[in-house]
């Protein structure tokens, strides 16, 4: 599975986002709409350390937009900034808990930052959401896999 595949869905923001917003869009407005736009059009063209910076110019300005804060969150985790991106899902998820995508992404980018019991948690939240979303329960069963393989591992160390 590609990491195209992960990010874009067919659902709108508002969709994954589920009713309650925190986070704010109404003012992603004239230049940090631009920003956005062309982050976007980056991140979806494979130039990800391109989008980031644009996207970030956007999130300065309107810090509390989600859809500018999902685009460059995907950015990070595309530029390999897995710390970045865990930060951004994160601020996403906790914002609204019932945003699958933002749990999904927070587990990925933990997965990655080898932290595989955070990676597992937001994952199994993600897939519970989700349970049609393929590529959630994929990842999960992988970041499963992983925790019980290095369990074992420490077990076998000890005999």
């Amino acid at each position: 599975m590609t990491e195209e595949a992960q990010w874009h869905g067919n659902e709108s923001d508002e969709q994954r986002a589920g009713e309650t917003e925190p986070l704010d869009d109404s003012t992603l407005s004239g230049e940090a709409y631009d920003w956005y736009q062309r982050g976007v059009q980056m991140l979806d063209s494979g130039n990800p350390a391109a989008a980031t910076q644009l996207l970030s110019r956007a999130a300065d300005r309107v810090p509390r937009s989600r859809s500018v804060l999902e685009a460059l969150a995907r950015a990070q985790f595309d530029a390999e900034q897995y710390r970045e991106a865990a930060d951004a899902f994160r601020t996403l998820a906790q914002s609204n808990p019932s945003d699958d995508y933002a749990q999904f992404g927070w587990g990925l980018a933990a997965a990655r930052l080898g932290d595989y019991e955070l990676a597992v948690e937001h994952l199994a939240q993600a897939a519970a959401m989700r349970p049609d979303v393929r590529y959630y329960t994929q990842a999960l069963r992988g970041a499963r896999a992983t925790v019980r393989s290095r369990s074992g591992a420490g077990k076998q160390g000890h005999s």
